[in-house]
């Protein structure tokens, strides 16, 4: 009868400062599992969200992006949603938020749906409404970083709407660049005004409607001192785009082929949209 063998234990031939770096091994393989997994899990929305003051033209958008032509709106008072289709994941949702004060923030309970966050500006009255247009959408700046951990952090689009208003020397550029540079330079000038406010202690009610919240964040930037600027924004990337659409009509291009100028916009969410 044959006896049976023995079986050693393998950390039998192991010092104990061996025993010890083994355990430290186990120990990180598993956090680095975790910390993977938790990274996966990560929820992602979906849709795109349009955002901004009244009148700033996004229902003008939705129905151009939902049905290949632009029809007659108004002031929205509720919110709007349809779909567009998008090559990349072939149908997306687009929810058109209103821009009226005292129902715009129900962006916030459609935020963790969105992918993609365009804030639409009306590039042609920047210059007189600056510091309202800068006031709302420091409450989507403040939004998107107050997102749970467990949340990817949608991209942001600032779209500078209605270019084709714009009235520029020949010298100055296309109309959608001093669109683009027209809004990006007034809304950094104002949010910085906000961001000055708020370090000094006078808090950012005195600067926008009655009854805001004074202890808004969302404004951190990693420039030399502090100073608001959408490129150091700690918030995430926030791109720039113009656009301009026609009501009840597409202008041809030289091919003769029909265009709503919202093509930088298209473009920019075919980007968002592949990334994984």
């Amino acid at each position: 009868m044959s006896a049976t063998p023995e079986v050693v234990p393998f950390t039998d031939g192991l010092s104990p400062q061996s025993l010890l770096l083994l355990s430290l091994a186990l120990v990180i393989g598993v956090l680095i599992v975790i910390a993977l997994s938790r990274r996966k899990s990560k929820s992602r929305g979906t849709a795109l969200l349009l955002v901004g003051p009244s009148d700033a033209g996004k229902t003008a958008i939705l129905s151009t992006l939902a049905f290949t032509g632009t029809l007659p709106s108004h002031t929205s008072l509720q919110v709007n949603t349809s779909v567009m289709p998008l090559s990349p994941v072939g149908i997306l949702p687009v929810i058109d938020i209103p821009g009226h004060p005292r129902i715009r923030d129900q962006f916030q309970e459609h935020l963790v749906n969105a992918r993609a966050v365009a804030f639409v500006v009306d590039a042609s009255t920047i210059s007189r409404n600056g510091s309202t247009v800068a006031e709302h959408l420091h409450h989507v700046l403040h939004a998107i970083t107050s997102l749970p951990p467990s949340h990817l952090v949608p991209a942001l689009l600032i779209l500078a709407n209605k270019c084709d208003l714009m009235k520029t020397a020949s010298s100055s550029g296309s109309p959608t660049d001093v669109a683009i540079s027209r809004v990006r330079t007034i809304l950094e000038r104002e949010l910085e005004k906000r961001r000055e406010a708020q370090s000094s202690g006078m808090g950012v009610e005195g600067l926008g409607a009655e009854g805001e919240r004074s202890d808004m964040g969302g404004l951190d930037c990693s420039s030399p001192g502090g100073i608001f600027k959408f490129a150091d924004w700690e918030g995430g990337q926030v791109d720039f785009a113009g656009t301009w659409v026609n009501v009840e009509e597409l202008k041809d291009d030289e091919k003769g082929v029909a265009i709503d100028g919202l093509a930088s916009l298209r473009s920019w969410l075919e980007a968002t949209f592949t990334m994984t």
